[in-house]
């Protein structure tokens, strides 16, 4: 069973993570600059986000082509974001499957550090235990 009871709730909790995370002004300039665009696709439950200096899309398709799409369960985005699992491990295993450059990804990783420092606290408030 996941993690996560419902789409609603995995939407809520990752929704609310990135959200955050385009509230820190590192991740945005890099952002900005480097045109970055995140297309996340989890399942089980089925769960789309999209993520871009434009702001966070939930649900339904990307607004436009990503620069990076991410493909993996909701349970291997919660091992992640609370530090269980690390990326490269996860990529090298096929956890999560990328299309888009891997140095792109493993570059990307440091500068989500305030969304891994938020993810904890964000899963506990919305009832997602680790």
């Amino acid at each position: 069973m996941s993690v996560f009871p419902s789409e609603e709730k995995a939407y809520d909790v990752f929704g609310q993570l990135f959200t955050r995370l385009l509230e820190d002004e590192q991740f945005m300039e890099k952002a900005r600059r480097e045109s970055l665009s995140v297309h996340l696709v989890h399942r089980k439950p089925d769960c789309r986000i999209f993520v871009s200096p434009q702001g966070v899309v939930l649900g339904g398709e990307a607004p436009f082509k990503a620069a990076i799409t991410l493909k993996m369960s909701c349970d291997t985005a919660h091992a992640l974001w609370l530090g269980r699992l690390l990326v490269p491990a996860a990529i090298a295993t096929g956890k999560v499957r990328i299309r888009g450059r891997i140095a792109k990804v493993l570059e990307l990783v440091p500068l989500l550090q305030p969304a891994f420092d938020s993810y904890p606290a964000i899963a506990a408030e919305s009832g997602i235990d680790g």
